[in-house]
């Protein structure tokens, strides 16, 4: 009679944890907030810049759903969207040793390289999740809102809805890979430090910090291996013709910075000793 062994820490049981997480509760809860925020904000303004001869995302909001989403995207790249992919990478470890329960999940036993891994598998699927709800959610909240007109750039060119569906894919998926260097720094982090808080604050931190380094233009060639170099590369993906130098070297360099910083992940974790 054959018995099947069955797996330490199944991806299925994280998943359920991390679905019942208050934190992960709320974070979905602030993007399903976020778009009805803006078209209220919307309302209480003095109309649509769409007339300006220089009009800007904001400008061009309230066009139709597709613009829409354009917008909220672009408002949520530099600090929303770091925020959450941060939480969600850097509270994956540190959580369970502030309940004291991450010694217990290594004596059950469960191999280090195994509670990181899926650990880390869960942390991005969650954030791949966010990713493709936040614009979801736009284009319904738009539509209702706006209409459904056809995308309208800020440079007077438009996209049928069939091309800014597949545009819009193009911007998720550049999204996911671009954020990977803050969802790899606060994993880092967070095998370090049995603080939550402190894994998510210095992700968010060094994100902001090479924002800031990336404003300077005497650093020349430097700004460019900046991991936010490129953070709004996507909305080259938006142009009549997609252009994909920028999101090809953005992309790039998140997957060097990410690989290299998991790899040191894996290496602390490894040599740690846990007492929590």
């Amino acid at each position: 009679m054959s018995t099947r062994t069955r797996s330490p820490l199944p991806v299925r049981a994280e998943v359920r944890r991390q679905l019942q997480r208050r934190r992960t509760l709320v974070s979905f809860g602030l993007l399903l907030a976020l778009p009805l925020i803006l078209v209220g904000a919307f309302a209480l303004g003095d109309g649509s810049g769409e007339d300006d001869p220089a009009p800007s995302f904001v400008d061009l909001a309230q066009v139709g759903a597709a613009n829409f989403t354009v917008f909220t995207l672009f408002a949520s790249t530099g600090f929303l969207l770091v925020v959450l992919v941060a939480l969600f990478a850097g509270d994956a470890v540190p959580a369970e040793a502030s309940w004291s329960s991450l010694r217990y999940l290594l004596t059950t036993p469960v191999p280090r390289v195994r509670l990181l891994t899926v650990k880390l598998a869960v942390a991005l699927l969650t954030t791949l999740a966010a990713l493709v709800t936040l614009p979801a959610w736009c284009l319904a909240v738009g539509a209702v809102a706006y209409g459904t007109d056809p995308y309208r750039g800020p440079t007077g060119e438009q996209l049928a809805w069939g091309d800014f569906a597949l545009r819009l894919l193009v911007i998720v998926g550049y999204l996911a890979v671009s954020l990977l260097f803050v969802a790899a720094l606060a994993f880092l982090v967070g095998t370090v430090t049995d603080a939550p808080l402190a894994a998510v604050g210095s992700a968010v931190l060094v994100t902001i910090v090479s924002s800031i380094l990336d404003t300077i233009e005497p650093l020349g060639a430097v700004r460019e291996a900046l991991p936010t170099h490129e953070q709004f590369a996507w909305a080259d993906a938006l142009q009549r013709e997609v252009a994909w130098a920028g999101m090809a070297d953005g992309a790039l360099w998140a997957l060097l910075w990410s690989t290299l910083l998991l790899t040191a992940a894996y290496v602390v974790f490894a040599r740690k000793d846990v007492l929590s």
